[in-house]
């Protein structure tokens, strides 16, 4: 499916390329030219099979790990307990997912389960973490914020673990979800979805969710599960990050990802549309 997709992807962005370059919008240039990058790495990634995928999600959140640690401030200790179980667990899960032959359902409800038990494991480290080094003034502050960073990116391991066609689908309804919504917010307005993010209205989110579910169904991966990832998982994502962003006085995560900011700017939507797939598919 991945591959049939392939020339209607290509399609897509040769017209919305040339709608950006009519409009001389420096900042939707660089958003363009991203997505560019982005489309094909992410599609060869997931056509590779699952070592193609946890590479894929294993670079992800590696990047978003760094990101993320400097983001609220943790230390050296949180920071590589975080980024080594952002950049390993995808290559387990998909070490295991050769071996329980992706293509079995009961496979991959193992996965899932073997994927939750190694998450204890680093939650009790990046937790003892600041325990280990003394840290009596910010260490309750270290502990919760790495905890949360472990929870926040281990849905990558999704990527891996979910047939090929549904990451596929889900992370391009994701992707155009978020050009909807941006679409929405200048076309429909409306109030504001929080004040986390006053930018966000209530009509970006339902250009966002129009166009998500139209992606997924366009697919065939339209489910209520990845319905309810790209509804309601895909903004949550959006104003998650916000909230860190306002309690760390920044605009962006990073500043390296042309019309984006940083790459946690880029995927946090999709970080929790994945973790809503993983829990309840």
């Amino acid at each position: 499916m991945i591959l049939d997709t392939a020339p209607y992807l290509a399609g897509a962005l040769g017209v919305s390329g040339l709608a950006v370059w009519a409009s001389q919008r420096r900042e939707l240039i660089q958003r363009w030219l991203t997505w560019a990058v982005a489309a094909p790495v992410v599609t060869l990634a997931l056509l590779a099979g699952s070592y193609g995928a946890a590479a894929l999600a294993a670079l992800i959140g590696l990047v978003c790990a760094v990101e993320y640690a400097r983001l609220v401030r943790l230390r050296l200790p949180e920071t590589v307990i975080l980024a080594g179980a952002a950049a390993v667990l995808p290559f387990t899960q998909a070490v295991q997912a050769v071996q329980a032959g992706q293509a079995v359902l009961v496979g991959q409800a193992v996965l899932v389960v073997q994927a939750a038990q190694a998450v204890p494991v680093v939650l009790l480290a990046v937790a003892l973490a600041p325990v280990v080094g003394g840290d009596a003034e910010d260490g309750g502050r270290r502990a919760a914020y790495g905890v949360f960073g472990v929870l926040w990116l281990v849905p990558l391991t999704g990527l891996v673990t979910m047939p090929p066609a549904t990451a596929f689908a889900l992370c391009l309804a994701v992707a155009l979800a978020d050009v909807c919504a941006w679409c929405g917010g200048k076309l429909i307005g409306g109030p504001a979805l929080s004040r986390l993010s006053p930018a966000k209205t209530w009509g970006g989110v339902a250009g966002g969710a129009a166009g998500g579910l139209a992606v997924l169904m366009l697919l065939g991966a339209l489910t209520p599960v990845t319905a309810l990832a790209v509804v309601a998982g895909a903004p949550l994502g959006d104003l998650l990050e916000s909230m860190l962003k306002r309690g760390a006085g920044v605009k962006d995560a990073g500043g390296w990802l042309p019309g984006f900011g940083g790459l946690l700017d880029r995927v946090d939507s999709l970080l929790v549309a994945l973790a809503v797939v993983v829990v309840f598919a």
